[in-house]
C-alpha cells in the first residue's frame, strides 16, 4: 500500500506537469545560454573609439562577463553616422534627437558614433541639439571597417601616367577643403572624392537618386519636414538680422511658402497644402544642412579620405542579442524606410513616436489639408 502522506504519480500526471513547466524551462534556457551577438562583441571590444569630451579611448558597449545575466538593464541603440559633416548625419540625428524622450521612457540607451574629431563633434552637437555625451568618435573609421559597413564603391583612380597629381590638385581646388600638401595624402583624398561624387550620382549607391528626387518632388506618404517658422538663408555674412537677410541671394521661409531668389520674390504654389512632405520641402531641409557644412567645412571634415564611408544602425537587447540591424549603401539612405526613418523602432517605442518624431502635421498618407 502507498506510504501515508505521499501521492501516487501516474504517467498522465507526470506528462501534465512537464507540459505546464515547459515554457519556464524554455525561457530559462534561452537566457542561460544566450550570449551577445558577434556584432555586439566587436563593438564592445573596439579600441578605436574616442570620447569627444576628453579625447581619450572609450568603450561604446559593456563587455559580456556572464552569459547567465543581462549585460545592462536597457536596450541599446547604436547608430554609426558617416562624416559628421554629412547629409545623412544631420537628417538622421534630427529624427533621433526628437525621439530621445520616447527612447528614454522605453528603456533604450542611444549611442552615436561619428567620423570626426572633438572640434567637429562640438559643432555638430551645437547644431543638431544632440547631447555630446551620447556621441563617440571613430576618426579613422576603423570600427566601421571591422563591422563591414559600406566603404563606398571602391573605384580606383587611373595611375599617374593617365591622371597626374597636378590634374588632381586642379580638380580638388574646385571642391570643399584644402588640397592635401603631401603626395601621400593627395591620391587617397582624391580617390575618396571620386567615390563620393559617383555615389551622389547614384553610381554604386542604391537608392540615392530616388531619395534625392523625393526631396524635390515631395512624398505624400511622409509627414511635413519644415516647420512653419523655419527659414533658410543662403548668401549672407551669417549675421541673421533683417538687413543681412535682405541682402541674401536666397531666402526660403518662414515655412515652405515665401521665397526670395535674388531680386525676385514669390510664393510656392503648394504653400497652402499641409500634412505631407511637400515638393522641395525636404530639399530645403537639406539645403539648410548643406549651408552649415560648406560654411564650416574645415571644422566638420577632419579626414576627407573617409567621406565615402557609410554608416549603419544596430539595436541590441539587454543580453547583447541583435534585435535589428541595417547597413546603408548610399547617400541619404540611412534608413530602410526613408519616408519615416524610425519605423524600425515602432515595436519598442510605439508607432506614434516612430512614425512622426518631429511632431509636424501628418495626414499619414491620407488627403492633405489646405490652409496655413
Amino acid at each position: 500500500s502507498p506510504v501515508m502522506g505521499l501521492r501516487m504519480v501516474t504517467p498522465a500526471s507526470a506528462i501534465a506537469s512537464l507540459v505546464t513547466l515547459l515554457p519556464f524551462f524554455l525561457v530559462s534556457s534561452v537566457h542561460s545560454f544566450s550570449s551577445p551577438s558577434p556584432t555586439y562583441n566587436k563593438i564592445a571590444s573596439a579600441t578605436s573609439i574616442l570620447s569627444p569630451i576628453t579625447g581619450e579611448p572609450t568603450s561604446l558597449l559593456q563587455p559580456n562577463s556572464n552569459d547567465d545575466a543581462p549585460i545592462t538593464n536597457k536596450k541599446t541603440l547604436v547608430v554609426f553616422l558617416p562624416q559628421l559633416g554629412e547629409f545623412d548625419s544631420f537628417e538622421y540625428c534630427e529624427q533621433l534627437h526628437a525621439a530621445q524622450p520616447a527612447l528614454q521612457s522605453n528603456g533604450i540607451d542611444l549611442k552615436l558614433v561619428g567620423i570626426g574629431d572633438a572640434t567637429s563633434a562640438q559643432r555638430f552637437c551645437s547644431f543638431t541639439g544632440i547631447d555630446i555625451r551620447s556621441l563617440s568618435l571613430d576618426p579613422t573609421a576603423r570600427l566601421y571597417q571591422d563591422l563591414e559597413l559600406y566603404p563606398g564603391p571602391a573605384f580606383s583612380l587611373p595611375n599617374r601616367d593617365i591622371v597626374s597629381d597636378d590634374l588632381l590638385k586642379f580638380v580638388l581646388k574646385s571642391l570643399p577643403g584644402a588640397v592635401p600638401e603631401t603626395t601621400e595624402e593627395l591620391r587617397p583624398v582624391a580617390t575618396a572624392w571620386w567615390n563620393y561624387l559617383a555615389m551622389c550620382a547614384g553610381i554604386g549607391a542604391p537608392g540615392t537618386l530616388r531619395e534625392i528626387l523625393r526631396g524635390y518632388f515631395g512624398d505624400v506618404a511622409g509627414p511635413e519636414r519644415f516647420g512653419e517658422e523655419d527659414v533658410v538663408v543662403v548668401g549672407t555674412n551669417g549675421g541673421g538680422d533683417d538687413d543681412d537677410i535682405d541682402r541674401a541671394f536666397l531666402v526660403i521661409g518662414p515655412g515652405v511658402g515665401p521665397v526670395k531668389l535674388g531680386p525676385f520674390r514669390y510664393t510656392q504654389w503648394f504653400a497652402d497644402e499641409r500634412g505631407y512632405t511637400r515638393p522641395v520641402e525636404l530639399a530645403t531641409v537639406r539645403l539648410r544642412n548643406m549651408v552649415e557644412v560648406l560654411t564650416q567645412w574645415d571644422v566638420y571634415v577632419s579626414d576627407p579620405s573617409t567621406i565615402a564611408q557609410r554608416g549603419g544602425t544596430f539595436l541590441f537587447d539587454e543580453y547583447g542579442n541583435e534585435l535589428y540591424s541595417y547597413k546603408s549603401k548610399g547617400v541619404l539612405t540611412y534608413s530602410e524606410t526613408m519616408s519615416r526613418p524610425l519605423m524600425f523602432l515602432a515595436p519598442y517605442i510605439g508607432e506614434e513616436a516612430a512614425r512622426n518624431p518631429l511632431g509636424l502635421l501628418d495626414t499619414r498618407g491620407g488627403k492633405y489639408k489646405r490652409g496655413r
